[in-house]
């Protein structure tokens, strides 16, 4: 039966490395990419303390959901750690890239910082929990909103964030960046916590 954590469990980066980019790969490929690289980079830069974990009963990761604080977030990392993983020039245009696509810390809204589910277990309950459990945290810190941007190519998730009280409350368009993205419009959607 599955279990969901505070914190990703010791063992579990490169788990949730590769299941973050099985999320995000296709919107984060042509900057981040290729793909032994972006990995090794986001096993780089996760941090344990800003995630939420579904494990099944023999620990293996089957969901994440990551959050941004003004202490970090989830998949934090700045110029020397993509230097570390691209070398020198791949961090200088990649680092400018994702500077453009960053958006800063909400100091009224709980931050989510990427939702992710095996792709084979989608539609169990497990992004539900999730995003449960994400409203639970940003009530413990204090917050009476959670805020996440659905990109406007991702209907599915979209549906569930309305289906549990999410509202679109601003669409971004990407312009050029499109392009490097993969996307055209970034949906920026709000939930009030009771």
């Amino acid at each position: 039966m599955p279990v969901l954590v505070h914190g990703l469990p010791a063992g579990c980066r490169g788990a949730a490395a590769r299941l973050y980019w099985q999320a995000f790969g296709g919107k984060l490929g042509v900057v981040m990419g290729p793909e032994d690289r972006a990995l090794a980079y986001l096993e780089r830069v996760i941090r344990e303390d800003h995630a939420l974990a579904v494990l099944d009963d023999d620990g293996a990761l089957l969901g994440l959901a990551g959050f941004k604080t003004p202490q970090g977030a989830f998949a934090d990392g700045g110029m020397a750690d993509l230097a570390a993983v691209y070398g020198r020039w791949g961090a200088l245009w990649r680092g400018a890239c994702l500077r453009l696509m960053q958006c800063d810390v909400d100091n009224v809204r709980f931050l989510v910082d990427g939702l992710c589910v095996e792709r084979a277990l989608r539609g169990r309950g497990i992004g539900t929990a999730l995003i449960g459990a994400l409203c639970d945290e940003a009530r413990a810190r204090g917050y009476t909103q959670v805020r996440l941007d659905v990109i406007d190519t991702n209907w599915r998730a979209r549906a569930l964030y309305e289906r549990l009280g999410f509202a679109a409350i601003r669409s971004t368009s990407l312009g050029p960046l499109r392009l490097l993205f993969g996307f055209s419009r970034a949906v920026t959607m709000v939930r009030d916590l009771p």
